[in-house]
């Protein structure tokens, strides 16, 4: 029985040796005042882990993280530093925040390194979790053998210690500096250091911290010293030195990231993404603890005060964080298009749907000339959005089809359309074929090219050029625009495809007029009332709005044609990257891009209305329907998606509370599109009454049986989401689609 209380006893006095160590009223004090600075940490642990973003892939930035498109010791090193960066600004902002509990840390030699030594369970736990994640994720994802991966965490914790070891070593000589500075202090004032003062001098233990030990160095620790009999006005000067030296640090942080702004077109100046972020979190709680330092209680007031200002100077036109699209004239503001019912409606008047359909049927029977039978087949071809999984597994899969078809794919296709990465292989695959380039790798260099990171420079722009310096400019086709991350976008997708979509898009007017080329129509979705903008060389009016011959209904369009819409805006100078990266505007990756209308208009990602390209394609189909029966032996659809046809596949079901409450909501996201298959295929079947054999769909779909390697829904493929994507373009799903075509091509002989 004795044996059993000693053994109690001893317990807990460990339990309170470890209640009362400072280290652990430190954590409870984040918990109890400032949570919302936990969730930096929070989100940190939740991207690592793969609960938050990751289908977009946002893991993937920190666990492999790339420099110049490379995952290499370099980029690694550089998150190193960014990880210390963000726990440097971490523990700095507590520190100042947290000062009026921890008075005792003004008798230590170091008082706020000392603070990191006790303050680092959340960084330490941290840095266990994200290695860990790291190995696995490099060997099993990035397929690195281990020789790689010691390097690469050799790289990242030289990085993390080294600059932790420069940074401590400021604090140093700052702790030097502060205490001779505060001699003279106290020689001239020699009774601010001495016996308990009354009144508000005196210096009070704090209700919320009740430490009684704190680690000195990692291997020993030291009673709390009372400070009661310290003035509080010596205390405070303490740390207000330590809070100024702590400041200078930050401001040095940030006026790098300022300086970093100006060299990021040049790619060896553009950080990994995860730094870029990190640096981002570790600027905004730099701004936090200078606000709380300077301003104290009036720094809510202050911020609400700048958030005002601002809108003001939007309003007056003095700033313009807006986004624009590459190419179109926004400086002439008298000729603006209205954008109402009549505006509208006038460019798709039945005399103005005449001329454009008979333009089209001239382009037809040129398709047809060149062809050499009388009545061939005609390919139109639609790719979804996904991406740069899409993009990729667009590219490979038109490559496997002009294979089949003896080179002679574009050839036999009038049009190509779609959404987002789909879109980014297919304008890629055109201006392959344009501009005749001969792969002696079987095409594996460009499968390359349409896969490289495109995420990087949106965050690393993101935080240098949209949160810290927004004013740099670039000139398009005599035009001024801001760079911004949507620049950062297009110029990285310009150098992964070497400079071939860096054309206008009117560059392809005259081919695509004369059907040497298959005509491009990218989209939009106009953000005001979800009509679809169109943008293509050829007038298209006779797509604004369904047709159908039978009925004399009056119908709304629900589409414009982008080209008779901005007439007066030069809208054939508009950059073709900027016209595929409107189509593949997902909410805040990219911005929204802001038109030149009466009023204003933005558009976003294509997607949201038709992710598979297939309704516009229907609905061209059944204008030319006439013609197309008379003059093809068949209308071949090759739809190219992301995901599976007729997808029984369903969410797990979750038993908390919390997904009870949001199921609604995201359940109706996860169907947005399913919901366009079913109208889709209803309006395909409902087509196919006029066409009978003579109408034919082909898919192909990137849909692998093991999730676990499915690339998400990203802007960054890595190794092994890469390979999953080539396996897919010649899985038995996609190798029966293509027997399908050979059937197709055979009957014609």
């Amino acid at each position: 029985m004795n044996v059993w209380l000693l053994a109690m006893k001893k317990l807990k006095n460990i339990a309170q040796f470890f209640w009362y160590s400072f280290a652990w009223q430190l954590l409870l004090l984040h918990f109890k005042k400032h949570q919302l600075l936990l969730i930096y940490w929070y989100i940190l642990f939740a991207t690592i882990g793969g609960g938050f973003m990751k289908m977009f892939g946002a893991r993937a930035l920190f666990l492999a993280p790339e420099y110049n498109n490379e995952v290499s010791v370099i980029s690694a090193i550089m998150v190193g530093i960014a990880v210390s960066v963000f726990v440097l600004c971490w523990n700095i902002t507590t520190f100042i925040l947290h000062s009026k509990h921890i008075k005792f840390l003004a008798t230590a030699s170091r008082p706020f390194v000392q603070y990191c030594l006790n303050n680092s369970v959340i960084p330490l736990l941290f840095l266990s979790y994200y290695l860990y994640h790291a190995i696995q994720f490099g060997v099993h994802k990035e397929l690195f053998n281990y020789a790689k991966m010691t390097w690469l965490i050799g790289g990242f914790c030289f990085g993390l210690v080294g600059n932790l070891l420069l940074s401590f070593t400021y604090f140093f000589k700052a702790d030097s500096t502060i205490q001779k500075n505060i001699k003279p202090i106290l020689t001239m004032q020699p009774n601010v250091e001495g016996t308990l003062t009354k009144g508000i001098e005196a210096t009070t233990e704090s209700s919320l911290l009740k430490a009684r030990w704190y680690f000195t160095t990692f291997t020993k620790i030291q009673a709390v010293r009372q400070v009661q009999h310290y003035n509080k006005k010596y205390l405070d000067l303490v740390f207000s030195r330590h809070h100024l030296a702590a400041i200078f640090l930050l401001l040095v942080a940030f006026f790098f990231v300022v300086v970093l702004s100006f060299f990021i077109d040049n790619p060896y100046f553009q950080l990994p993404a995860a730094a870029s972020l990190l640096l981002l979190f570790a600027i905004l709680l730099s701004v936090f603890s200078a606000l709380s330092y300077f301003l104290q209680n009036w720094s809510l007031p202050f911020f609400i005060l700048v958030i005002f200002g601002l809108n003001v100077l939007y309003q007056h036109h003095l700033i313009d964080p807006t986004n624009k699209a590459y190419g179109l004239n926004y400086t002439t503001t008298t000729n603006r298009p209205a954008y109402n019912e009549a505006a509208i409606t006038s460019l798709c008047t039945p005399t103005k749907v005449t001329a454009d359909s008979m333009h089209m049927i001239g382009i037809l029977n040129a398709w047809k000339a060149k062809q050499t039978i009388a009545k061939p087949n005609i390919y139109l071809i639609n790719v979804s959005g996904g991406g740069s999984r899409s993009a990729s597994f667009s590219y490979q899969t038109l490559l496997q089809l002009d294979s089949t078809l003896q080179g002679q794919l574009l050839n036999k296709t009038m049009l190509v359309t779609g959404a987002s990465g789909g879109m980014l292989g297919a304008a890629y695959y055109r201006a392959i074929k344009h501009n005749k380039i001969i792969d002696n790798t079987n095409g594996s260099q460009q499968i390359e090219n349409i896969s490289k990171d495109l995420l990087n420079p949106i965050f690393s722009s993101f935080v240098a050029r949209d949160v810290i310096s927004p004013a740099q400019k670039f000139s398009w086709q005599g035009q001024t625009y801001t760079k911004d991350r949507a620049y950062a976008f297009e110029q990285q997708l310009n150098d992964n495809t070497n400079g071939l979509l860096n054309i206008t898009i009117g560059s392809y007017a005259q081919d695509e007029a004369n059907a040497q080329q298959p005509i491009l129509i990218t989209n939009s979705v106009v953000l005001r009332d979800a009509r679809k903008m169109m943008v293509c060389t050829q007038p298209i009016s006779y797509l604004m709005q369904p047709c159908n011959s039978t009925t004399n209904l009056a119908v709304t369009p629900d589409a414009i044609d982008f080209t008779a819409y901005f007439a007066a805006q030069n809208p054939l100078n508009l950059r073709l990257l900027t016209a595929l990266r409107m189509n593949a505007t997902f909410p805040y990756i990219l911005p929204t891009v802001w038109l030149p209308t009466n009023p204003v208009i933005s558009v976003m990602d294509a997607g949201i209305k038709d992710n598979y390209g297939l309704e516009l394609t229907i609905r061209y189909v059944q204008f030319f329907r006439q013609w197309l029966v008379a003059n093809c032996n068949k209308v071949v659809i090759i739809s190219i998606r992301d995901r599976k046809t007729n997808n029984w596949d369903v969410q797990a079901s979750t038993n908390n509370m919390l997904a009870a409450v949001t199921h609604p909501a995201t359940q109706l996201q996860y169907n947005i599109f399913k919901i366009q298959d079913y109208e889709q295929n209803e309006k395909l079947q409902l087509l196919g009454n006029s066409f009978g054999t003579k109408l034919q769909k082909v898919v192909f779909q990137y849909a692998p049986t093991n999730t676990e390697a499915q690339a998400p829904l990203s802007f960054h493929l890595t190794n092994s989401e890469k390979r999953s994507i080539s396996q897919e373009v010649v899985n038995t799903y996609n190798q029966q689609s293509l027997q399908k075509i050979k059937q197709i091509e055979k009957l014609l002989q």
